[in-house]
């Protein structure tokens, strides 16, 4: 199927959610016909499949094939799409770009031998950089700064078109405001029907995106992560070592991975990614008013995700979720933040606001 008319894969998916929902054990199945295809593709009767840790929409594993350590990424959703092959010619344009990722040592996005996507990538052993955090272990500073600094390298990648990339490499879209406006009022009324928002928020936020419609008018895209998150980052306490889950990237504005970050960490974070960014690449014009225009839209992605999925029904065992708080606590912020970038894009506000 083709992506054109979706905004962000997870909640626009014909199978909205699908892989949001806490799993059981690993299906028995697919671990078969994945050790199978794996051995005749790599040549091999050596291989070693154990569940893997993922929180993301991709069934995981951890492999010894002939020896060598894989990390195994399968996407078994029904829309049968090709986008784990784009991903994987993108990991190899970001590491070119300066700015670390996994290997890609296989990867059959064609469903002709068994029924799923499956991507075979260089396995790195380091947790996420989410584990750190929520144990108040991370260097926050020169984390959040070598953060900036990857976002400003892999925008030196340009790409034609806007919005997420076919398997050409080209974004659906002509302007970038098509792209931005790809069901927005859809996912505004399904934030209403459930009670999220109120039908006047809803139009008070249509209203003032309409007002900022300048920004729109970008020239040319830039590559995006569009999921920058630290449970796509992995590392130690101080050291980055790969990038990760570019499935969702796209082409479109230099400030919106920037304001991803935004989505979960306060000014302090912030101010030292800014300041990584700027180590390498100048702000563009009115850097504030497109930061704050991208957190209201992945703001109200967030929330569709969250509302769809029962994200404020889970515990803080939920990667998510903040130690020592609940799903409770995690709908008032997105409420906040939600609130928070309408105010900022409204006044083009310092990041001062996003202090706790």
């Amino acid at each position: 199927m083709s992506r054109r008319d979706i905004y962000y894969w997870k909640c626009d998916r014909p199978a909205a959610f699908h892989g949001t929902q806490t799993r059981g054990a690993a299906d028995v199945e697919i671990e078969r016909q994945l050790g199978e295809v794996l051995r005749r593709h790599f040549i091999t009767q050596v291989v070693e499949l154990s569940a893997g840790i993922g929180q993301g929409n991709h069934l995981t594993w951890n492999a010894r094939v002939a020896g060598q350590s894989m990390f195994i990424r399968v996407e078994n959703g029904p829309e049968k799409d090709g986008q784990l092959a784009v991903e994987s010619a993108l990991l190899d344009r970001v590491r070119e770009a300066g700015v670390m990722t996994p290997r890609v040592y296989a990867c059959d996005a064609t469903r002709s031998s068994v029924p799923f996507a499956w991507q075979a990538l260089e396995r790195i052993s380091a947790p996420d950089l989410n584990h750190w955090f929520k144990l108040g272990r991370l260097d926050v500073p020169r984390i959040a700064f070598g953060i900036g600094a990857a976002v400003a390298k892999w925008q030196a990648i340009t790409l034609p078109g806007f919005g997420i990339l076919d398997e050409s490499m080209s974004g659906y879209h002509a302007t970038y405001a098509d792209y931005f406006h790809l069901r927005l009022d859809l996912h505004l009324a399904f934030l209403a029907t459930r009670g999220f928002l109120t039908q006047s928020q809803s139009a008070e936020i249509l209203a003032e995106i309409e007002n900022h419609r300048s920004l729109f008018q970008l020239g040319t895209g830039c590559f995006v992560h569009k999921d920058l998150a630290l449970w796509n980052i992995l590392g130690s306490e101080h050291e980055i070592a790969a990038f990760i889950d570019f499935d969702d990237a796209i082409c479109g504005d230099p400030m919106d991975d920037l304001s991803l970050l935004a989505c979960f960490h306060d000014d302090v974070f912030l101010r030292h990614a800014f300041e990584g960014y700027q180590s390498t690449r100048t702000l563009p014009p009115d850097h504030l008013r497109r930061f704050w225009l991208h957190l209201l839209r992945n703001m109200i992605v967030k929330a569709v995700i969250r509302v769809g999925a029962g994200y404020f029904d889970r515990d803080d065992g939920f990667f998510l979720i903040s130690s020592g708080t609940s799903g409770r606590s995690l709908r008032e912020f997105t409420h906040s933040r939600l609130n928070l970038a309408l105010q900022g894009l409204r006044n083009s506000s310092s990041i001062d606001i996003l202090r706790p």
